[in-house]
């Protein structure tokens, strides 16, 4: 086995208002967790123009906290921070824990319900690959996802569909994800989506987070796919949370009321 990698991780989110808030709540899962390949060696969170007002584990069992910007603030930067030791376990989770049952991962969700053209795809998997071991029919699907859909950034957005992704031929790793979580549902896999971090080897700095998705199967239990690179996570990647699709492992979600509009800034660096 190859030796750990460690990662320094420096996520910093800035939210910029024209109008004073008059209230605002943000969701934040954006504290990795020890286990399954990855050690967490230092973490910290800072928050400036909010408040903490709670902190939890959530039904998938994220790290989440709960900040409440501060009445009439017009910025608020939220900086996440830390070093994570990861080994490569060529995207093997294993075994499954948490709250939430394993069927949960079964039943698709508005983002990740199948339509025609992801019917289409899993018919087009099972004629190919009839015969094919389970993680062989797994890896097919993500090439056949990949090949269909190009990655193209500001097509899509957070509430695009895995069936118009697919149907578009275009979107981001969300994207990616999804139509290989509502594919692999479809053939009879559990599937769950990925938020987290990826160090990339040409670049330090990054426009976002990353994501991904696992699969569960029999032999393995949870397996992980980027369909995005055409591989499965190696110890580039930083696991941060976990749900049944985007909404429930994003970064950052959040209320506002008031008028005026906001403007959103996000700088990232993975770097060993």
């Amino acid at each position: 086995m190859s030796s750990p990698i460690r990662l320094a991780i420096t996520h910093v989110t800035t939210y910029s208002y024209d109008q004073p808030v008059h209230y605002a709540l943000q969701q934040l899962r954006l504290v990795p967790r020890s286990g399954h390949g990855q050690t967490v060696l230092d973490w910290s969170s800072t928050i400036t123009g909010g408040t903490k007002q709670a902190s939890f584990s959530d039904q998938f069992v994220n790290h989440t906290e709960l900040v409440k910007v501060d009445a009439g603030a017009t910025r608020i930067e939220i900086r996440s921070e830390g070093t994570v030791e990861v080994e490569d376990n060529h995207g093997i989770i294993g075994t499954h824990k948490g709250f939430a049952p394993l069927w949960l991962f079964e039943n698709p969700t508005p983002t990740t319900s199948p339509g025609p053209a992801i019917r289409a795809l899993a018919r087009q998997l099972r004629a190919e690959q009839d015969g094919a071991d389970t993680l062989a029919q797994l890896h097919a699907l993500s090439a056949m996802i990949l090949s269909q859909v190009s990655y193209e950034t500001g097509r899509t957005n957070s509430d695009t569909t895995a069936e118009s992704a697919l149907t578009a031929g275009h979107g981001v790793c969300q994207d990616h994800a999804h139509i290989m979580i509502a594919a692999a549902r479809l053939l009879g896999h559990p599937a769950r989506y990925v938020s987290g971090y990826l160090m990339m080897n040409d670049r330090v700095d990054q426009d976002a987070s990353h994501a991904w998705c696992e699969v569960w199967t029999e032999a393995l239990g949870w397996v992980g796919f980027d369909v995005s690179n055409g591989i499965s996570p190696d110890a580039r990647y930083v696991r941060v949370a976990t749900g049944r699709d985007y909404r429930d492992a994003a970064p950052i979600m959040g209320i506002r009321q008031g008028p005026g509009d906001e403007h959103l800034q996000v700088s990232l660096q993975v770097q060993q």
